[in-house]
Parts: structure tokens; C-alpha cells; sequence
């Protein structure tokens, strides 16, 4: 005679199926959450508070200012000055977008703004600059995005400023526009030329 209980099917556990579900719907819900608490542009940099990064990067080749080339960027050029740099490149759309509030900031005689071409081509570049105007009185060209790295862009276009003593004072993720440029950036400008004067 065969016992009943060991011909029996296993009994299923059918919760026990389901938990990977629970498990992925869980996660997704908590980085829904995560996306829709975070700002990318309040993205706080590890590098506020500290010097420049000490890349030296190359000249855009061809581009002319009041006759002279531009110079590439030269990690000393920051000292003794506020500065605004600029990560942009002709491929990014919101670069387009915030060009002609950038020539607005290039009027302020008060602080120099540099310019790192990310990863493009220097006649994309010069045609870019050509276009809006050249607001920068440095260009240096990261053409394979090494010096980004070092200066812990998460994409462009990026902006910080650089106060007196060539430490990073603030940080912009994503583009100057209408309604950052007075309330923020110069805001951050204003509080840069104030400290250490």
C-alpha cells in the first residue's frame, strides 16, 4: 500500500512567486520617487571649496578676438580673478539657448569668463562661437573629455565660478537661462566679487 501523503503534488507557494514582483515594484517606485524629489541642477559638486582642477588645455585653433587668438586655458589664469567657466559645445541644444545670456555676462568687466569646448570639432566650435559671439576671453579645447572628468561635469553645458583665489565657489548643472541668470548665477557672481575684495 502507498502512503497518500507521499503521492501528493508539493503544495505550491504561490506568494513565493510573486515577491520578485513586489521586490521590482518596490524599486521602481522608490526611484520614481528619487527622480521626482531631485533638481539635476542642485546637484552638489565634490569639488566646491577646492582649487581648480590643474588641466591645462589647448587653444581652439582659428579663433580670433581683437585680432590676437584666443588663448587655451592655463590652470593660473584664475588667480586673482572671478571667473565664470563655461562647458558648452556646439552639439548641445541648450548650449544654443543660453549663448546670448552668456554675451550678457561677458559685459561685466568685473569677472572673466572662460570657455571648455567639450568634446567637438573646431570648425563646429569657431562656426558656434561665430554665430552667437564669443563671450569668452579663454577657450580651451577638451576634445576627448578628460579634463570633464576632472572637473566633475555630468554633462553639458555646466557653469561655475571661480572666486579670487582660484577655488570653485558654485556650481550650475545645466544651462543659464532667464529665469537662473539674476536670481542664481548673478546672485553667485555678486557674493564671488564680495568675498576678498
Amino acid at each position: 500500500m502507498s502512503d497518500p501523503a507521499a503521492s501528493a503534488p508539493p503544495r505550491r507557494r504561490p506568494w513565493l512567486m510573486a515577491l520578485p514582483l513586489v521586490g521590482f515594484v518596490a524599486l521602481a517606485a522608490l526611484f520614481w520617487f528619487g527622480l521626482q524629489q531631485g533638481d539635476p541642477s542642485r546637484i552638489p559638486s565634490a569639488l566646491i571649496g577646492r582649487p581648480v582642477p590643474q588641466t591645462a588645455l589647448p587653444a581652439l585653433q582659428g579663433l580670433v578676438a581683437d585680432g590676437r587668438p584666443v588663448p587655451g586655458l592655463d590652470p593660473g589664469a584664475f588667480k586673482g580673478k572671478v571667473s565664470l567657466v563655461n562647458v558648452w559645445a556646439s552639439w548641445c541644444v541648450p548650449c544654443h539657448e543660453e549663448a546670448p545670456l552668456l554675451i550678457q555676462l561677458g559685459q561685466d568687466k568685473r569677472l572673466q569668463l572662460v570657455g571648455i569646448n567639450y568634446k567637438d570639432t573646431a570648425d563646429n566650435a569657431r562656426r558656434f562661437l561665430g554665430r552667437y559671439g564669443n563671450p569668452f576671453g579663454i577657450v580651451g579645447v577638451d576634445s576627448n573629455g578628460r579634463a570633464a572628468i576632472e572637473w566633475g561635469i555630468y554633462g553639458v553645458p555646466e557653469t561655475f565660478i571661480i572666486g579670487r583665489d582660484g577655488k570653485i565657489l558654485y556650481k550650475l548643472v545645466g544651462p543659464v537661462t532667464a529665469e537662473n541668470i539674476d536670481t542664481v548665477v548673478k546672485a553667485e557672481i555678486d557674493k564671488a566679487l564680495k568675498t576678498g575684495s
